[in-house]
């Protein structure tokens, strides 16, 4: 039997830092990542069903473990996985330093609550104890980076790194977390560890600062080097291509692509109208409901704009927004909701 790791951590440096760790420890993960309130049972339960369908394809040949980290759980929250975990046969470990969770640590043996400390060193101490993680150390520098900067010691050598670190996870948006949550996932774990690689370098805080632009550019890099806008947006566009069946919409026939909070529409757009001729248009809806839309002289999409959103624009480049605009963490809702909406405004006239 094969321990096989469901792993939930918050979007910050301190939520990356731990996953950042734990993928080097465990061979058989998958990662999740969620911000505070909603998102955060929404994802336990995708694992949850993940668990599930793992075990009717596998059986008892895997070993579950719900591992939390760097999230607060109310007991309300902890009460419903442990009944879950339970149920589904999973072990259930939470590692956590905020103290807005002490209720639920009082209440679960599994929740571990450590005030002192970030959660990227936390679980770094877990996993040395009890899996035998990185006995050499050679780990011990980052992570003491990134608990200077989580519970801000700025007397820390290693502070000012840390809050390089910090502004490099927070400023990484070229990836949409919420559409393609695994390539973010890498991208922000990638850039970790060309931290971690630079760590010890004269000047670090500097080194990796100056560094920041080919390390981001290193990661979408291909066949050849390009300014790192187009680099993204061939990537970007190569995600969409990849992906297009599950983001396909309809609007009077004509057949779109529809992304979420993938921003830079003029660069990517137009990447991914030129990649998919069999498509008509390209659309991109943001957690406000602010939508751009891009063709590729398929079809006047500043007449969609106008139609289904009180906008317009150019015939190939429009935009506007979505009235009564319903938000969501799964992308799958989203594109339900935009569809739905889409078809009520045809209908209508």
């Amino acid at each position: 039997m094969q321990q096989h790791v469901y792993h939930l951590s918050h979007i910050d440096l301190d939520g990356y830092g731990c996953q950042y760790l734990t993928t080097q420890c465990f061979k058989k993960i998958e990662c999740y990542n969620a911000n505070y309130g909603p998102e955060v049972t929404a994802r336990l339960a995708e694992m949850v069903k993940k668990i599930e369908q793992d075990k009717f394809v596998q059986g008892d040949k895997i070993k579950p473990l719900i591992l939390i980290t760097d999230l607060n759980l109310t007991t309300k929250e902890g009460s419903w996985i442990e009944k879950e975990a339970i149920r589904i046969g999973a072990k259930l470990q939470l590692l956590d330093h905020h103290a807005t969770g002490a209720n639920a640590a009082e209440r679960f043996a599994w929740y571990k609550l450590d005030t002192t400390r970030c959660a990227t060193l936390i679980t770094y101490d877990w996993l040395q104890t009890h899996y035998g993680f990185d006995k050499e150390n050679n780990l011990t520098r980052i992570v003491q980076a990134i608990n200077a900067i989580d519970i801000w010691v700025s007397d820390d050598p290693l502070f000012e790194y840390g809050k390089v670190m910090l502004g490099m996870i927070s400023g990484a948006r070229e990836i949409g977390r919420i559409l393609f949550p695994d390539q973010d996932r890498a991208f922000k774990l990638s850039m970790i560890d060309a931290a971690k690689n630079r760590v010890d370098e004269k000047d670090a805080p500097i080194k990796l600062d100056d560094d920041l632009h080919q390390i981001k550019k290193s990661f979408f890099i291909k066949t050849k080097n390009d300014t790192k806008d187009n680099l993204v947006a061939y990537y970007v566009a190569d995600l969409l291509t990849t992906d297009k069946q599950r983001l396909s919409i309809d609007y009077k026939g004509y057949k779109g692509i529809l992304g979420y909070n993938v921003g830079n529409s003029s660069l990517i757009g137009n990447a991914c109208m030129v990649a998919n001729p069999e498509y008509d248009f390209y659309m991109d809806v943001n957690f406000r409901g602010n939508f751009s839309l891009r063709s590729n002289n398929k079809m006047d999409v500043s007449q969609m704009a106008a139609h289904i959103g009180n906008g317009g624009g150019h015939p190939n480049a429009s935009g506007g927004k979505i009235d009564g605009y319903k938000d969501s963490f799964v992308y799958a809702d989203v594109r339900k909701f935009v569809q739905k909406y889409i078809d009520e405004k045809v209908n209508i006239t």
